[in-house]
């Protein structure tokens, strides 16, 4: 059976939505991916030739992706790919899927390093590398160390690192700070996982198929956050700067401890959809 990209597009747009229990426009976004990739063309070649027919070979492909999709992988583990801060990055089933509300933290970030001379930045749990490269795409002068737990994770962010000609990175193994002994730093960012082990939305959507170590942790979900917040001091300059990315409702406990680590300047901001995601404070 021949089909034309305009067939395509509604067709299976529905079907997403009727399985996965997606939006329409957000499942139509996801068929253009996934014919973009086959075809390797732009959004815009769709939309411009809504009248073209994929031949067999093109249609077999499509529809073994679309199979992946309908079984609820997600398209980034599908395509291999994930668009973050404007640069493209490799992401497998060993990373978090790089999210737009994770932007917030890299703003924050080059809005606290754009004014120093130099500054020294440690990412925590970097996964794909996606926050960290992406602060030292924008700021090449910045010195970086990247660390994660998965050897895995590390081999995919270093990866990313050689994609985008970033070669002033340090990627370390290590749980936290543990391998870090006596280094300092004037920025600490994290996405940790901030999500409580027994909640139940870890069995639900794209969650399913991410790693739950970089998901979950505790019974509360703070158990990293309190980690990080505890040693964070300790590997800080004076007037360096901690940032957390957390999830929704946590803000107000996130506060608290990084207050009850002797930090100044607390405060937490908002992502595009007004929920309080990022939170952090200054070393005095």
């Amino acid at each position: 059976m021949t089909c034309t990209i305009q067939n395509v597009l509604t067709q299976d747009a529905a079907r997403l939505t009727e399985a996965l229990t997606l939006d329409f426009s957000g499942a139509r976004i996801e068929v253009q991916s996934l014919l973009q990739h086959v075809l390797n063309v732009s959004r815009a070649y769709l939309l411009a030739h809504p009248e073209r027919y994929l031949n067999d070979s093109e249609q077999t492909r499509y529809s073994e992706l679309l199979q992946r999709r309908l079984r609820g992988e997600p398209v980034a583990y599908i395509l291999g790919e994930r668009e973050f801060f404007g640069l493209m990055f490799k992401v497998t089933p060993a990373t978090l899927i790089p999210r737009p509300e994770t932007e917030l933290l890299v703003e924050l970030a080059l809005q606290r390093i754009t004014w120093q001379q130099s500054c020294r930045v440690l990412d925590l749990g970097t996964g794909s590398g996606a926050i960290v490269l992406s602060i030292a795409h924008a700021q090449p002068d910045v010195e970086v160390v990247a660390v994660d737990a998965s050897i895995e994770a590390l081999a995919v962010a270093r990866e990313n690192a050689e994609n985008l000609g970033i070669n002033k990175v340090v990627f370390m193994q290590s749980d936290w700070y543990t391998a870090l002994d006596t280094r300092h730093f004037d920025l600490i960012v994290s996405n940790p996982p901030y999500v409580a082990i027994d909640d139940p939305h870890l069995q639900q959507g794209d969650l399913r198929f991410e790693p739950p170590s970089a998901l979950a942790s505790g019974s509360d979900g703070l158990k990293d956050i309190r980690n990080i917040v505890d040693k964070a001091p300790a590997h800080l300059e004076s007037g360096g700067w901690l940032l957390l990315e957390h999830g929704y409702g946590q803000a107000a406990q996130v506060r608290e401890l990084v207050q009850q680590a002797g930090f100044k300047s607390v405060f937490s901001a908002c992502d595009l959809a007004g929920i309080e995601r990022v939170s952090g404070g200054r070393k005095l």
